[in-house]
Protein backbone atom coordinates (compact mmCIF):
# COMPACT_ATOMS: atom_id res chain seq x y z
CA UNK A 1 0.00 0.00 0.00
CA UNK A 2 1.27 3.48 -0.75
CA UNK A 3 0.85 4.67 2.86
CA UNK A 4 2.35 1.67 4.63
CA UNK A 5 5.12 1.42 2.05
CA UNK A 6 6.07 5.01 2.90
CA UNK A 7 5.68 5.08 6.69
CA UNK A 8 5.70 1.43 7.70
CA UNK A 9 3.14 -1.27 8.42
CA UNK A 10 2.52 0.10 11.90
CA UNK A 11 0.50 2.89 10.25
CA UNK A 12 -2.06 0.40 8.89
CA UNK A 13 -5.22 0.95 10.99
CA UNK A 14 -6.87 -2.26 9.76
CA UNK A 15 -4.03 -4.79 9.60
CA UNK A 16 -3.09 -3.62 13.08
CA UNK A 17 -1.49 -6.82 14.36
CA UNK A 18 1.35 -9.00 13.05
CA UNK A 19 -1.21 -11.69 12.28
CA UNK A 20 -3.33 -9.37 10.13
CA UNK A 21 -0.25 -7.98 8.43
CA UNK A 22 0.71 -11.56 7.57
CA UNK A 23 -2.81 -12.19 6.27
CA UNK A 24 -2.59 -9.09 4.07
CA UNK A 25 0.72 -10.26 2.62
CA UNK A 26 -0.63 -13.78 2.07
CA UNK A 27 -3.72 -12.59 0.17
CA UNK A 28 -1.63 -10.10 -1.80
CA UNK A 29 0.74 -12.90 -2.80
CA UNK A 30 -2.16 -15.11 -3.92
CA UNK A 31 -3.56 -12.29 -6.05
CA UNK A 32 -0.11 -11.61 -7.53
CA UNK A 33 0.63 -15.26 -8.31
CA UNK A 34 -2.81 -16.67 -9.17
CA UNK A 35 -4.73 -13.69 -10.56
CA UNK A 36 -2.30 -11.30 -12.30
CA UNK A 37 -3.81 -9.00 -14.96
CA UNK A 38 -2.81 -11.27 -17.82
CA UNK A 39 -4.93 -14.07 -16.31
CA UNK A 40 -7.80 -12.24 -14.63
CA UNK A 41 -8.64 -9.79 -17.43
CA UNK A 42 -9.44 -12.55 -19.99
CA UNK A 43 -11.60 -14.24 -17.34
CA UNK A 44 -13.39 -10.95 -16.75
CA UNK A 45 -13.98 -10.47 -20.47
CA UNK A 46 -15.28 -14.04 -20.74
CA UNK A 47 -17.46 -13.45 -17.64
CA UNK A 48 -16.06 -16.51 -15.87
CA UNK A 49 -15.74 -17.10 -12.14
CA UNK A 50 -12.18 -17.80 -11.00
CA UNK A 51 -12.45 -21.23 -9.38
CA UNK A 52 -8.68 -21.53 -9.01
CA UNK A 53 -8.43 -18.30 -7.03
CA UNK A 54 -11.39 -19.35 -4.88
CA UNK A 55 -9.65 -22.64 -4.09
CA UNK A 56 -6.49 -20.80 -2.97
CA UNK A 57 -8.52 -18.51 -0.71
CA UNK A 58 -10.24 -21.50 0.85
CA UNK A 59 -6.89 -23.21 1.45
CA UNK A 60 -5.64 -20.04 3.15
CA UNK A 61 -8.72 -20.06 5.41
CA UNK A 62 -10.14 -16.80 4.08
CA UNK A 63 -13.55 -18.37 3.44
CA UNK A 64 -13.98 -19.31 7.11
CA UNK A 65 -13.29 -15.88 8.64
CA UNK A 66 -16.16 -14.90 10.92
CA UNK A 67 -17.90 -18.27 10.87
CA UNK A 68 -19.13 -19.98 14.04
CA UNK A 69 -16.19 -21.70 15.78
CA UNK A 70 -17.96 -25.07 15.65
CA UNK A 71 -17.81 -24.91 11.86
CA UNK A 72 -14.15 -23.94 11.70
CA UNK A 73 -14.53 -20.19 11.89
CA UNK A 74 -11.93 -17.80 13.21
CA UNK A 75 -11.09 -14.11 12.96
CA UNK A 76 -13.40 -11.09 12.93
CA UNK A 77 -14.48 -8.08 10.89
CA UNK A 78 -10.96 -6.65 10.64
CA UNK A 79 -9.65 -9.87 9.10
CA UNK A 80 -12.45 -9.82 6.53
CA UNK A 81 -11.58 -6.23 5.60
CA UNK A 82 -7.96 -7.18 4.94
CA UNK A 83 -9.02 -9.97 2.59
CA UNK A 84 -11.55 -7.83 0.75
CA UNK A 85 -9.26 -4.86 0.22
CA UNK A 86 -6.49 -7.00 -1.24
CA UNK A 87 -8.87 -8.92 -3.51
CA UNK A 88 -10.52 -5.74 -4.82
CA UNK A 89 -7.08 -4.35 -5.66
CA UNK A 90 -6.91 -7.11 -8.27
CA UNK A 91 -9.85 -9.39 -9.15
CA UNK A 92 -12.65 -7.13 -7.95
CA UNK A 93 -15.31 -9.69 -8.81
CA UNK A 94 -13.87 -12.07 -6.22
CA UNK A 95 -14.10 -9.32 -3.62
CA UNK A 96 -17.79 -8.90 -4.47
CA UNK A 97 -18.22 -12.66 -4.16
CA UNK A 98 -16.58 -12.60 -0.74
CA UNK A 99 -18.81 -9.74 0.48
CA UNK A 100 -21.83 -11.94 -0.30
CA UNK A 101 -20.09 -14.98 1.17
CA UNK A 102 -19.27 -13.22 4.44
CA UNK A 103 -22.86 -12.00 4.76
CA UNK A 104 -24.10 -15.58 4.45
CA UNK A 105 -21.49 -16.74 6.93
CA UNK A 106 -22.63 -14.14 9.46
CA UNK A 107 -26.35 -14.87 9.00
CA UNK A 108 -25.91 -18.61 9.52
CA UNK A 109 -23.47 -18.17 12.39
CA UNK A 110 -25.81 -15.79 14.21
CA UNK A 111 -29.22 -17.25 13.37
CA UNK A 112 -28.78 -20.74 11.93
CA UNK A 113 -29.63 -23.87 13.88
CA UNK A 114 -26.96 -26.39 14.73
CA UNK A 115 -28.23 -28.63 11.94
CA UNK A 116 -28.21 -25.77 9.43
CA UNK A 117 -24.70 -24.82 10.42
CA UNK A 118 -23.47 -28.39 10.06
CA UNK A 119 -25.24 -28.85 6.73
CA UNK A 120 -24.39 -25.54 5.07
CA UNK A 121 -22.11 -23.35 7.16
CA UNK A 122 -19.40 -25.99 7.43
CA UNK A 123 -18.99 -26.48 3.64
CA UNK A 124 -19.34 -22.74 3.03
CA UNK A 125 -16.55 -22.09 5.52
CA UNK A 126 -14.36 -24.74 3.92
CA UNK A 127 -14.91 -23.31 0.44
CA UNK A 128 -16.74 -26.46 -0.66
CA UNK A 129 -20.06 -24.70 -1.26
CA UNK A 130 -21.33 -21.28 -2.35
CA UNK A 131 -24.50 -19.35 -1.58
CA UNK A 132 -26.65 -16.51 -2.90
CA UNK A 133 -28.63 -13.99 -0.88
CA UNK A 134 -32.09 -13.55 -2.39
CA UNK A 135 -33.62 -10.34 -1.07
CA UNK A 136 -34.04 -7.70 -3.80
CA UNK A 137 -37.05 -7.67 -6.13
CA UNK A 138 -37.79 -5.72 -9.29
CA UNK A 139 -40.32 -3.55 -7.48
CA UNK A 140 -38.19 -2.79 -4.46
CA UNK A 141 -34.52 -2.20 -3.74
CA UNK A 142 -34.02 0.10 -0.78
CA UNK A 143 -37.74 -0.18 0.03
CA UNK A 144 -37.73 -3.96 -0.31
CA UNK A 145 -39.61 -4.79 2.90
CA UNK A 146 -42.62 -2.72 1.90
CA UNK A 147 -42.45 -3.81 -1.74
CA UNK A 148 -41.80 -7.53 -1.19
CA UNK A 149 -44.10 -9.71 -3.27
CA UNK A 150 -42.38 -13.07 -2.79
CA UNK A 151 -44.53 -15.11 -0.42
CA UNK A 152 -44.15 -18.14 1.80
CA UNK A 153 -47.24 -19.97 3.02
CA UNK A 154 -47.53 -22.82 5.48
CA UNK A 155 -48.49 -26.09 3.85
CA UNK A 156 -48.74 -29.02 6.21
CA UNK A 157 -45.28 -29.78 7.52
CA UNK A 158 -43.51 -27.17 5.44
CA UNK A 159 -43.68 -24.04 3.33
CA UNK A 160 -44.37 -23.12 -0.29
CA UNK A 161 -42.42 -20.16 -1.74
CA UNK A 162 -43.60 -18.20 -4.76
CA UNK A 163 -42.12 -15.06 -6.25
CA UNK A 164 -39.23 -13.54 -8.12
CA UNK A 165 -35.95 -12.05 -6.93
CA UNK A 166 -33.63 -9.94 -9.07
CA UNK A 167 -30.05 -8.61 -9.01
CA UNK A 168 -29.06 -11.78 -7.16
CA UNK A 169 -25.30 -12.38 -7.17
CA UNK A 170 -23.88 -15.79 -8.00
CA UNK A 171 -27.16 -17.63 -8.44
CA UNK A 172 -26.07 -19.71 -11.45
CA UNK A 173 -23.36 -21.44 -9.44
CA UNK A 174 -24.67 -21.39 -5.88
CA UNK A 175 -25.45 -24.53 -3.91
CA UNK A 176 -27.95 -22.87 -1.59
CA UNK A 177 -30.03 -19.70 -1.48
CA UNK A 178 -30.89 -17.59 1.55
CA UNK A 179 -34.38 -16.40 0.62
CA UNK A 180 -36.51 -13.69 2.24
CA UNK A 181 -40.27 -14.04 1.72
CA UNK A 182 -43.39 -12.51 3.23
CA UNK A 183 -45.06 -15.12 5.41
CA UNK A 184 -47.66 -12.85 7.08
CA UNK A 185 -49.09 -9.35 6.88
CA UNK A 186 -48.43 -7.46 10.10
CA UNK A 187 -50.48 -4.30 10.59
CA UNK A 188 -48.35 -1.21 11.08
CA UNK A 189 -45.05 -2.90 10.22
CA UNK A 190 -43.46 -3.46 6.82
CA UNK A 191 -40.46 -5.32 8.20
CA UNK A 192 -42.30 -7.85 10.36
CA UNK A 193 -43.94 -10.91 8.85
CA UNK A 194 -40.92 -11.69 6.63
CA UNK A 195 -39.23 -15.05 7.11
CA UNK A 196 -35.79 -16.23 6.05
CA UNK A 197 -35.32 -19.66 4.46
CA UNK A 198 -32.42 -21.85 3.38
CA UNK A 199 -33.32 -23.31 -0.02
CA UNK A 200 -31.01 -25.76 -1.82
CA UNK A 201 -30.41 -24.58 -5.38
CA UNK A 202 -31.59 -27.90 -6.87
CA UNK A 203 -35.04 -27.69 -5.26
CA UNK A 204 -37.78 -28.17 -7.89
CA UNK A 205 -39.52 -24.98 -8.99
CA UNK A 206 -36.46 -22.71 -9.11
CA UNK A 207 -35.50 -21.01 -12.38
CA UNK A 208 -32.39 -18.86 -12.76
CA UNK A 209 -31.74 -16.37 -15.55
CA UNK A 210 -28.42 -14.56 -15.78
CA UNK A 211 -28.69 -10.81 -16.36
CA UNK A 212 -26.23 -8.89 -18.56
CA UNK A 213 -24.35 -6.27 -16.54
CA UNK A 214 -21.79 -3.59 -17.28
CA UNK A 215 -19.35 -4.65 -14.58
CA UNK A 216 -18.29 -7.32 -12.04
CA UNK A 217 -18.15 -9.77 -14.91
CA UNK A 218 -16.42 -12.50 -12.92
CA UNK A 219 -19.45 -13.01 -10.67
CA UNK A 220 -22.86 -13.46 -12.26
CA UNK A 221 -25.95 -11.37 -11.53
CA UNK A 222 -29.29 -13.11 -11.90
CA UNK A 223 -33.05 -13.21 -11.71
CA UNK A 224 -34.31 -16.11 -9.59
CA UNK A 225 -37.91 -17.30 -9.86
CA UNK A 226 -39.60 -19.48 -7.23
CA UNK A 227 -42.68 -21.30 -8.54
CA UNK A 228 -44.32 -23.47 -5.90
CA UNK A 229 -40.98 -24.22 -4.25
CA UNK A 230 -41.53 -26.54 -1.30
CA UNK A 231 -39.25 -26.62 1.75
CA UNK A 232 -39.56 -28.25 5.15
CA UNK A 233 -40.02 -26.43 8.44
CA UNK A 234 -36.34 -26.88 9.20
CA UNK A 235 -35.53 -24.56 6.26
CA UNK A 236 -36.55 -21.54 8.37
CA UNK A 237 -33.52 -19.57 9.54
CA UNK A 238 -34.06 -18.05 12.98
CA UNK A 239 -37.59 -16.98 13.87
CA UNK A 240 -40.66 -17.07 11.66
CA UNK A 241 -41.67 -13.53 10.74
CA UNK A 242 -38.41 -12.02 11.99
CA UNK A 243 -36.23 -12.63 8.95
CA UNK A 244 -35.90 -9.02 7.86
CA UNK A 245 -34.93 -7.93 11.37
CA UNK A 246 -32.27 -10.65 11.31
CA UNK A 247 -30.95 -9.21 8.05
CA UNK A 248 -30.83 -5.72 9.55
CA UNK A 249 -28.57 -7.06 12.27
CA UNK A 250 -25.87 -7.92 9.73
CA UNK A 251 -26.10 -4.86 7.46
CA UNK A 252 -23.39 -3.04 9.38
CA UNK A 253 -20.88 -5.72 8.37
CA UNK A 254 -22.00 -5.58 4.75
CA UNK A 255 -21.44 -1.80 4.65
CA UNK A 256 -17.90 -2.00 6.02
CA UNK A 257 -17.06 -4.90 3.73
CA UNK A 258 -18.28 -2.96 0.71
CA UNK A 259 -16.18 -0.01 1.84
CA UNK A 260 -13.10 -2.23 2.01
CA UNK A 261 -13.69 -3.42 -1.53
CA UNK A 262 -14.08 0.14 -2.82
CA UNK A 263 -10.88 1.24 -1.08
CA UNK A 264 -8.95 -1.71 -2.46
CA UNK A 265 -9.95 -1.06 -6.06
CA UNK A 266 -9.43 2.69 -5.68
CA UNK A 267 -6.00 2.16 -4.16
CA UNK A 268 -4.97 -0.15 -6.99
CA UNK A 269 -6.14 2.37 -9.58
CA UNK A 270 -4.12 5.19 -8.02
CA UNK A 271 -1.00 3.05 -7.70
CA UNK A 272 -1.30 1.85 -11.29
CA UNK A 273 -1.91 5.37 -12.60
CA UNK A 274 1.06 6.75 -10.68
CA UNK A 275 3.36 4.03 -12.03
CA UNK A 276 2.08 4.62 -15.57
CA UNK A 277 2.50 8.39 -15.27
CA UNK A 278 6.07 7.95 -14.06
CA UNK A 279 6.98 6.08 -17.26
CA UNK A 280 4.77 7.66 -19.92
CA UNK A 281 6.81 10.17 -21.98
CA UNK A 282 5.24 13.49 -22.91
CA UNK A 283 6.65 16.88 -24.00
CA UNK A 284 10.22 15.95 -23.22
CA UNK A 285 9.41 14.66 -19.74
CA UNK A 286 6.83 12.25 -18.27
CA UNK A 287 3.13 12.63 -17.56
CA UNK A 288 3.96 12.20 -13.87
CA UNK A 289 6.12 15.33 -13.86
CA UNK A 290 3.13 17.57 -14.48
CA UNK A 291 1.76 19.34 -11.43
CA UNK A 292 -1.88 18.86 -12.45
CA UNK A 293 -1.41 15.08 -12.66
CA UNK A 294 0.40 14.93 -9.33
CA UNK A 295 -2.32 16.94 -7.61
CA UNK A 296 -5.08 14.69 -8.92
CA UNK A 297 -3.23 11.58 -7.75
CA UNK A 298 -2.65 13.11 -4.33
CA UNK A 299 -6.29 14.18 -3.98
CA UNK A 300 -7.44 10.66 -4.83
CA UNK A 301 -5.00 9.14 -2.35
CA UNK A 302 -6.07 11.50 0.44
CA UNK A 303 -9.74 10.68 -0.13
CA UNK A 304 -9.04 6.95 0.00
CA UNK A 305 -6.94 7.19 3.16
CA UNK A 306 -9.63 9.31 4.83
CA UNK A 307 -12.16 6.60 3.99
CA UNK A 308 -9.81 3.94 5.35
CA UNK A 309 -9.61 5.81 8.65
CA UNK A 310 -13.42 5.84 8.92
CA UNK A 311 -13.49 2.17 7.96
CA UNK A 312 -11.00 1.27 10.68
CA UNK A 313 -13.00 3.20 13.31
CA UNK A 314 -16.21 1.43 12.26
CA UNK A 315 -14.64 -2.02 12.31
CA UNK A 316 -12.93 -1.49 15.67
CA UNK A 317 -16.23 -0.23 17.13
CA UNK A 318 -18.03 -3.36 15.93
CA UNK A 319 -15.35 -5.72 17.21
CA UNK A 320 -15.46 -3.96 20.60
CA UNK A 321 -19.24 -4.43 20.76
CA UNK A 322 -20.10 -0.76 20.36
CA UNK A 323 -22.44 1.05 18.00
CA UNK A 324 -20.99 1.10 14.51
CA UNK A 325 -23.89 1.79 12.15
CA UNK A 326 -23.21 5.52 11.69
CA UNK A 327 -19.47 5.04 11.25
CA UNK A 328 -19.97 2.13 8.86
CA UNK A 329 -22.41 4.23 6.82
CA UNK A 330 -19.91 7.08 6.69
CA UNK A 331 -17.15 4.69 5.68
CA UNK A 332 -19.22 3.15 2.89
CA UNK A 333 -20.20 6.59 1.61
CA UNK A 334 -16.67 8.00 1.71
CA UNK A 335 -15.04 4.86 0.29
CA UNK A 336 -17.38 4.40 -2.65
CA UNK A 337 -17.16 8.03 -3.73
CA UNK A 338 -13.38 8.11 -3.23
CA UNK A 339 -13.08 4.97 -5.38
CA UNK A 340 -15.13 6.53 -8.19
CA UNK A 341 -12.88 9.59 -8.02
CA UNK A 342 -9.70 7.50 -7.96
CA UNK A 343 -10.65 5.27 -10.89
CA UNK A 344 -11.86 8.24 -12.95
CA UNK A 345 -8.52 9.92 -12.30
CA UNK A 346 -6.76 6.73 -13.35
CA UNK A 347 -8.73 6.42 -16.56
CA UNK A 348 -8.00 10.02 -17.53
CA UNK A 349 -4.28 9.77 -16.75
CA UNK A 350 -3.98 6.61 -18.86
CA UNK A 351 -5.96 8.20 -21.68
CA UNK A 352 -6.33 5.78 -24.57
CA UNK A 353 -4.63 3.01 -22.59
CA UNK A 354 -7.36 3.29 -19.99
CA UNK A 355 -9.92 2.60 -22.70
CA UNK A 356 -8.22 -0.68 -23.62
CA UNK A 357 -9.41 -4.01 -22.24
CA UNK A 358 -5.75 -5.07 -22.12
CA UNK A 359 -5.16 -2.75 -19.15
CA UNK A 360 -6.76 -3.29 -15.70
CA UNK A 361 -7.82 0.34 -15.19
CA UNK A 362 -11.10 -0.08 -17.05
CA UNK A 363 -12.02 -3.06 -14.83
CA UNK A 364 -11.57 -1.08 -11.61
CA UNK A 365 -13.33 1.95 -13.16
CA UNK A 366 -16.39 -0.17 -14.06
CA UNK A 367 -16.49 -2.34 -10.98
CA UNK A 368 -16.35 0.37 -8.28
CA UNK A 369 -19.60 1.90 -9.54
CA UNK A 370 -21.39 -1.00 -7.86
CA UNK A 371 -20.59 0.29 -4.38
CA UNK A 372 -22.20 3.68 -4.98
CA UNK A 373 -25.62 1.99 -4.84
CA UNK A 374 -24.86 -1.31 -3.11
CA UNK A 375 -25.50 -2.52 -0.52
CA UNK A 376 -27.42 0.75 -0.12
CA UNK A 377 -27.79 3.77 -2.39
CA UNK A 378 -25.55 6.61 -1.21
CA UNK A 379 -28.46 9.05 -1.00
CA UNK A 380 -30.16 6.68 1.43
CA UNK A 381 -26.88 6.36 3.33
CA UNK A 382 -26.86 10.13 3.73
CA UNK A 383 -30.46 10.01 4.93
CA UNK A 384 -29.53 7.40 7.54
CA UNK A 385 -26.57 9.43 8.79
CA UNK A 386 -28.68 12.59 9.02
CA UNK A 387 -31.46 10.81 10.90
CA UNK A 388 -29.33 8.72 13.25
CA UNK A 389 -26.33 11.01 13.58
CA UNK A 390 -28.06 14.38 13.85
CA UNK A 391 -31.50 13.34 15.05
CA UNK A 392 -33.14 15.06 12.06
CA UNK A 393 -36.60 14.03 10.82
CA UNK A 394 -36.87 11.16 8.36
CA UNK A 395 -36.61 12.65 4.88
CA UNK A 396 -38.27 9.91 2.84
Amino acid sequence: MFITDAVGAAADPIADTPERQALREAVRAIVRDVAPPERRLPLDTAEQFDDELHAHLAKLGATSIGAHPEQGGEGNALDQLVVLEELAAGPTSMAVFMVVHYMGIEILSAHGSREQRDTWLAPLSAGDATMSFCLTEAGGGTDIARAMRTTARCDGGGWVIDGEKTWISGATRSDVYVVLARSADVAGSAIDGITMFLVPADTPGITVRELPTVAVHGFDTCQVTFDGVRVADDAVVGEVGRGFRQVLSVLNRERVNAAAGAIGAGRAAVEYAAAYAAERPAFGSTVGSFQAVQHRLVDAMVALEGARGLLARAAHAEVAGGRADILSSMAKLAASEAAVKATTTGMEILGGAGFSLEYPMQQWWRDVRLWVFAPLNNDMVRNHIAEQGFGLPRSF
